[in-house]
């Protein structure tokens, strides 16, 4: 209901009904809310409440939210911490997490090995998305 307001151009009502549904546990509001925050505009800017709602997220398996994490930790050169939220990302099957992990690979900061380990994990869970009945809605909403 939040992202009708927010679609609509009411922001203020969006913003209610995504703290709402946050307090209630629900991980997309989590991570809506934690880019407003980054964002700001709309909210305040507030990186302690975009990092606790990135958190809140990831925790419950956003993928985003957890790539998120791991530029947050990339931008604070906490680059152990990272390429953990990378590799956690890539096995949920989060794209964008690949590309992060390869740099991280190019500046030393990830093992070969743990690198291959992350790319046969994404693949694996790329391939556990596919079915025929996801294709044909693919080729229906093109």
């Amino acid at each position: 209901m939040g992202s009708k307001y927010y679609n609509n151009g009411d922001h203020e009502r969006a913003f209610e009904y995504w703290t709402k549904a946050a307090e209630l546990g629900d991980t997309l509001a989590h991570h809506l809310l934690s880019l407003l925050y980054r964002e700001g505009g709309d909210v305040e800017k507030d990186e302690e409440k975009e990092v606790y709602h990135t958190e809140e997220a990831a925790i419950a398996g956003h993928p985003a939210a957890r790539y998120n994490l791991g530029c947050y930790e990339e931008r604070n050169c906490r680059y152990d911490r990272a390429v953990k939220h990378f590799i956690i990302a890539a096995n949920i099957g989060y794209d964008d997490s690949i590309p992060a992990l390869k740099d991280c690979y190019k500046e030393g900061k990830v093992s070969k090995a743990d690198f291959a380990a992350a790319l046969r994990a994404h693949q694996a869970a790329v391939d556990a998305t596919k079915s025929p009945q996801r294709e044909t809605a693919a080729e229906y909403f093109k």
